[in-house]
């Protein structure tokens, strides 16, 4: 599925692949997925965690081939009078991104991402850095569902 992925070009299908999988890695662990009928909404699916109904907005990593991925944690839309930059503070729950890299899916909490972007380092650093650092162990989608 990676070297499909790879093969996407444009940003559009990405995004549309990337929900997919993003919805199947949900739904392959029984995990109820409902799909707003609106594009106009911060979050891009939701799931029914009982008691809880939880909105997740979906991200494809990019990365830059040094062990880790990146993804933007506030919304660009263009406007007539330029560009409009909004977080999701208060109309998401979680970022549901996917690593096309290594194909792992990643859910990070809306309080764990910071305001503009976050970086998952999947391989060590060269420098052998672990301060600040945000794991992919700690974010895989298996890790978060099955914490408290």
């Amino acid at each position: 599925m990676k070297e499909a992925f790879q093969g996407l070009s444009e940003p559009q299908k990405k995004g549309d692949a990337t929900e997919g999988i993003i919805k199947a890695e949900f739904l392959s662990r029984g995990i109820p997925v409902l799909v707003p009928e609106s594009d106009n909404l911060p979050y891009d699916l939701v799931i029914d965690r009982e008691p809880d109904l939880l909105r997740i907005q979906c991200k494809t990593a990019s990365s830059n081939d040094d062990g880790k991925v990146r993804f933007e944690t506030r919304s660009t839309r263009v406007k007539t009078q330029g560009y409009e930059r909004a977080g999701y503070d208060g109309k998401i729950d979680y970022f549901a991104v996917y690593n096309p890299v290594i194909g792992e899916t990643y859910l990070i909490p809306i309080q764990d991402a910071p305001k503009t972007g976050m970086e998952i380092r999947y391989q060590r650093t060269k420098n052998g850095q672990t301060a600040r650092v945000n794991w992919h162990e700690n974010y895989l989608i298996d890790t978060q569902l099955s914490g408290p």
